[in-house]
């Protein structure tokens, strides 16, 4: 059954509202009724967060809502039950069921880091057996390892960047911005139910900001992180990591530019954080405040600022990003070369504010 392709934008346009609207609800309820659920203890949350004050950890219940009901909208579309059928679907489903789940265990239990790492291997299990997979070489095992790598990597991005009021809800929005341009550059938007599972959780998101922006009255704790992880791995496989020559298998360094300029606010946090931390000898898994984040607020950026600095980085990021995804430049060697400098002049720019924040942080504890 093909819809009137206005139809299908009218509905889209009213499926967001809702989707932003039942965010909304659904946060504002639990901030009234359920204020302790969510809540770890304080000495717990204040290694993590940048906020001293305790708020309760529950918005991600909300992306998760909205995203199942993206997933029944889908089976009740005329005609259209096959798609719950389809492998894309039903991998990325139960996936991003499961990142919720390990996000919930975690929330309530602290979970072991190792029972945690389980769990997101078992997510990247789900989508490889699915088919949902990053095709980088010949060779089926490093890829199935490299698309391992990826969604790990990314729901730990997602969770590591989760430490300031509205960094990772914005941020992953932006992202989910980059999935919804993409589908409408590919011209396949009537019935495209991935743009409909995208828009619901771009909306959740959105509904979740209003109550999560500067000053937040609620967090979307690991509930809402590792979903968010897997369900931005999983699109970024779908959508940012098929861009290569067809008439070639063989490894394509493009391939990894557009996902590279999509996540590069996580991928330049995590990256710092991780190799900053290895050089300290401290472990990269254990929350602290040396994020970026931080290091602007030692240099006396507010935390609304913060968020609008990293949403304009990735906005821009994204922007730099459509030449290539409307064939304004010709793929090459030299474009390639181009892309991968911006990106390295991005990474030391905020090595050098990290460098700056750490000198004044540690020119105030000098003082006191």
């Amino acid at each position: 059954m093909i819809f009137n392709i206005k139809y299908w934008l009218f509905f889209l346009t009213l499926f967001f509202a809702m989707a932003v609207f039942i965010s909304f609800l659904i946060n504002w309820l639990f901030l009234r009724f359920s204020f302790n659920l969510g809540v770890r203890n304080e000495k717990t949350l204040e290694q993590v967060r940048w906020a001293s004050n305790i708020k309760p950890s529950v918005g991600g219940f909300s992306f998760f809502i909205v995203f199942l009901i993206s997933i029944a909208f889908i089976g009740a579309m005329p005609r259209q039950t096959e798609w719950l059928f389809d492998k894309h679907i039903i991998g990325i489903t139960i996936a991003s069921t499961l990142g919720f789940l390990i996000g919930l265990a975690d929330d309530t239990y602290n979970t072991n880091p190792l029972v945690k790492f389980i769990g997101q291997l078992s997510c990247a299990f789900i989508l490889i057996v699915c088919d949902v997979y990053i095709h980088v070489t010949e060779i089926p095992a490093l890829d199935f390892a490299f698309t391992a790598f990826w969604v790990i990597g990314i729901m730990n991005s997602v969770n590591m960047l989760d430490n300031m009021d509205g960094i990772t809800a914005s941020t992953s929005a932006t992202i989910i911005i980059g999935f919804i341009v993409i589908i409408f550059s590919d011209g396949s938007i009537n019935q495209n139910f991935y743009l409909v599972m995208m828009i619901g959780v771009f909306g959740s998101l959105l509904g979740f900001l209003y109550f999560n922006w500067n000053p937040a009255k609620i967090y979307m704790g690991d509930t809402g992180s590792q979903f968010l992880g897997v369900f931005l791995a999983a699109g970024g496989i779908v959508y940012f990591w098929k861009f290569k020559q067809p008439t070639s298998e063989h490894f394509q360094i493009q391939q990894f530019i557009i996902p590279m300029l999509f996540f590069t606010v996580p991928i330049i946090d995590t990256s710092t954080v991780t190799i900053r931390r290895l050089l300290r000898k401290q472990s990269p898994f254990v929350g602290g405040k040396d994020h970026i984040t931080h290091h602007l607020a030692y240099l006396g950026v507010s935390d609304r600022n913060v968020a609008i600095i990293l949403i304009m980085t990735s906005l821009v990021s994204i922007g730099v990003a459509l030449p290539l995804l409307f064939d304004v430049f010709e793929w090459s060697i030299q474009t390639s070369l181009c892309y991968f400098a911006y990106f390295l002049v991005l990474f030391l720019f905020f090595q050098w504010i990290y460098n700056k924040g750490l000198k004044k942080k540690m020119e105030r504890e000098a003082v006191v």
